[in-house]
């Protein structure tokens, strides 16, 4: 769907994951011990066909609402981007979280705009290019990261509803 359709739902879909979220995560469970090179083909083929149909321009849920995690590369890259020093990047946007990972200070990423295009995008880090991590090879190795993307993304909640029908 392209940026003009109708607007994102947050609360529909926040209402859809939690409907759903126990299903899931017993159906996630249930993947772990699945071949791993046909969950692969599964997801990765599923993977296409949601992004085939849907605009993450339209929602960027993951940008309002999670902080992906900030490596020194990816400190440095955007730091560059913002014609700024990576110590003053760390100090004015990120902070250290309890798994000792570098994460943004504050949500929504305050590199989205209000047309939810992001001002770093082509220096953004490994974690955003990345998002929403159900194209990863060894897809059974991150089950609980796929169900924990199930609360945050559509596109992942509907890769997951598809899954259960073919796996």
């Amino acid at each position: 769907m392209a940026s003009e359709d109708k607007a994102f739902d947050r609360e529909k879909f926040y209402q859809q994951a939690k409907n759903r979220a126990v299903e899931n995560k017993k159906f996630l469970e249930r993947v772990k011990k699945m071949d791993p090179r046909k969950v692969d083909d599964a997801f990765h083929t599923t993977h296409e066909a949601v992004f085939e149909e849907m605009d993450c321009l339209t929602c960027a849920n993951c940008c309002k609402t999670t902080s992906p995690i900030f490596y020194q590369t990816d400190i440095e890259r955007v730091a560059k981007a913002l014609r700024m020093k990576p110590g003053d990047f760390v100090e004015q946007y990120l902070r250290i979280d309890e798994d000792r990972d570098y994460v943004l200070k504050s949500s929504p990423c305050p590199f989205l705009g209000d047309d939810n295009y992001c001002s770093v995008y082509e220096a953004r880090p490994k974690a955003c290019r990345e998002y929403p991590h159900t194209d990863r090879k060894k897809m059974v190795q991150v089950t609980g990261l796929a169900y924990k993307n199930t609360q945050v993304c559509p596109a992942v909640l509907e890769i997951v509803e598809r899954l259960k029908k073919i796996l």
